[in-house]
């Protein structure tokens, strides 16, 4: 039986996503498409309450609640390292 999340974006997901190339943003919206049935995914380390799953050198970040998932950013690498530094930053 295949579990279905419903998807939700958060504001500003999208601040690095916009700004990637055609085919890089088609890769990453596929990945994104599968959070929907996706059984597992590794939890974030630092003790930040995200997801993340990896498409090549991008990565995108969830919350899961319940049957939803919402994605809270898309990018490369290096941008994600930013992005989680943020995230940080506004638990202390």
């Amino acid at each position: 039986m295949i579990f279905l999340f419903e998807l939700h974006y958060a504001d500003g997901w999208d601040v690095f996503y916009s700004k990637m190339d055609s085919s890089e943003k088609q890769r990453i919206w596929k990945k994104i498409q599968q959070l929907k049935a996706l059984e597992t995914a590794r939890h974030l380390k630092r003790g930040l309450p995200y997801f993340v799953v990896e498409s090549g050198q991008c990565r995108i970040a969830f919350k899961e609640e319940g049957k939803k998932r919402t994605v809270y950013f898309a990018g490369n690498h290096k941008q994600y390292e930013k992005w989680c530094r943020t995230q940080e930053q506004t638990l202390r």
